[in-house]
């Protein structure tokens, strides 16, 4: 669970985003980062003992930096106003699938798989999907995944109008393979955020979501 503090703190970044206001508060929001890395450490201790390719990691591997960057943004807010941790085989920045947590207030939730990935590991995952389709099939219309995340999410630019080079519109699997990312979520609560089942409502969501990072990765290793 996490403290009601670290809740607060984040709703008054929200409305006091300024260095002013962060430099005054400091103090609390380096509380706030030991809560938040206390709870990524609980969830992969628990998480690891299922899925070794991230028992190694440390909150620092996959916790992201609160400052923005703001060189091309016409937003020039310096600060985010949520935490986030990707717990990656091989750390935040790897190109692999994985887990993730991103905490703000009212817009909370769990889920992971691989976001964007770059052309040639895209390509490998869409020759699997086109391979492997009953497989890929049968682990996004599992029981306990659609009921913690429904289906793969199709927000927008998630997701090609056409088919891409080499597929055809009468692939059975085109509606996937036309996918740009392959990613699954489940909103969390501000009361959970708070609740004593944090860690496990958030690992239940992993396990749920393994199959599918295995899957992932091992088109991405192929």
């Amino acid at each position: 669970m996490l403290q009601t503090s670290t809740i607060k703190f984040l709703k008054e970044l929200k409305k006091n985003n300024h260095k002013e206001w962060f430099d005054a508060n400091r103090k609390t929001y380096d509380a706030v980062k030991e809560d938040f890395a206390g709870l990524i450490s609980s969830i992969i201790a628990k998480h690891g003992a299922k899925d070794e390719e991230i028992a190694s990691l440390t909150p620092k591997d996959c916790m992201f930096r609160i400052n923005r960057d703001v060189r091309f943004s016409k937003d020039k807010s310096p600060y985010k106003t949520n935490m986030g941790a990707s717990i990656n085989r091989g750390g935040k920045k790897s190109v692999f699938a994985g887990y993730y947590f991103h905490l703000e207030p009212g817009e909370s939730f769990v889920g992971g798989g691989l976001w964007m990935p770059m052309p040639e590991e895209l390509k490998k995952v869409r020759q699997e999907i086109d391979y492997c389709f009953d497989e890929f099939k049968k682990i996004i219309s599992n029981k306990k995944f659609t009921a913690i995340y429904g289906p793969l999410y199709e927000g927008e630019d998630a997701k090609l109008t056409r088919p891409p080079k080499g597929y055809e519109d009468s692939n059975p699997a085109i509606e996937f393979i036309k996918l740009k990312s392959f990613l699954a979520m489940q909103k969390i609560s501000d009361a959970d955020l708070t609740d004593k089942g944090l860690v496990k409502k958030i690992t239940d969501a992993f396990d749920a979501l393994h199959p599918l990072i295995k899957f992932l990765n091992r088109a991405i290793e192929g």
